[in-house]
């Protein structure tokens, strides 16, 4: 079992959420198409997705985020078993807090759906023009759409973020939005 399978059955079985495979595979195809070789991502998990992005190219460099302790160390582990410590920086941070310097061709936000605005405004300023925020998790299980009715007031307010996020990038006149239904749901937002 290869190390990318490791990590998606570690997902599945301690219910980590990673990118769905269509989601991934767009993510990874996006990037190639576009050229992407700064990457920004919000919110590590366990690594999975830093990781393949950066196993498409040598010369592409991510940041990524993560809060939570437990995964920031297995998404290190991870990293390092992928030989990808020169391609990717892990840091160990509150995504509100963190610090970033440079400039990004894509910033990915797959972290706290309840904090997506406050990301988005957070980091678009290190958006090259031209450059990409791309959102995941924004059909939220068929919530969103109304396909699957929210159990809790916990995550029915969630579901309430999360729209007004979409309404939000909708509004955005900085920015072109595309919004697709693959995965779990994923906007595109262009900086004009």
């Amino acid at each position: 079992m290869d190390l990318i399978q490791k990590m998606e059955a570690y997902a599945k079985e301690h219910h980590v959420p990673i990118m769905e495979k269509d989601g991934i595979e767009f993510l990874l195809r996006f990037i190639d198409e576009q050229n992407c070789k700064n990457i920004l991502e919000i919110g590590s998990a366990i690594g999975y997705s830093a990781i393949r992005m950066a196993m498409l190219a040598d010369d592409i460099h991510v940041d990524t985020i993560e809060r939570d302790e437990e995964r920031y160390h297995l998404a290190k582990q991870n990293i390092q078993e992928a030989k990808l410590e020169n391609q990717i920086n892990i840091q160990l941070a509150d995504a509100l807090e963190a610090s970033v310097s440079g400039r990004y061709d894509l910033i990915f936000i797959d972290a706290a759906k309840a904090q997506y605005i406050r990301f988005f405004e957070r980091y678009e300023p290190y958006l090259q023009t031209g450059g990409y925020i791309l959102s995941d998790n924004l059909g939220f299980h068929g919530m969103v759409s109304g396909e699957v009715i929210p159990k809790s007031r916990a995550t029915r307010a969630l579901v309430r973020k999360i729209k007004l996020y979409i309404d939000y990038l909708k509004e955005n006149k900085k920015y072109e939005t595309q919004f697709y239904e693959i995965g779990d749901g994923i906007a595109v937002s262009k900086k004009r």
